[in-house]
């Protein structure tokens, strides 16, 4: 059983060295993680816009029913 357990985390290991990250391993504090912080950012302005607009057209649409079936 612990011979598996040292494989799992071998192998773990290996593959996290073979994956490309966001990030340049020279660069330090903040600057490193800029590009995830910019693409975090996009997602989030994506998310309030789209909020927006959901909201708005929700409140139109319930206006609209509302003068209807008064």
């Amino acid at each position: 059983m612990v011979a598996k357990i040292k494989t799992f985390f071998s192998e773990v290991r290996t593959e996290l060295l073979k994956a490309s990250w966001p990030w340049d391993p020279k660069e330090h504090g903040f600057k490193r993680y800029k590009e995830l912080v910019d693409s975090t950012m996009v997602v989030v302005v994506a998310m309030l816009l789209l909020a927006g607009y959901i909201s708005f057209c929700d409140f139109c649409l319930t206006s609209i029913v509302g003068a209807l079936t008064r």
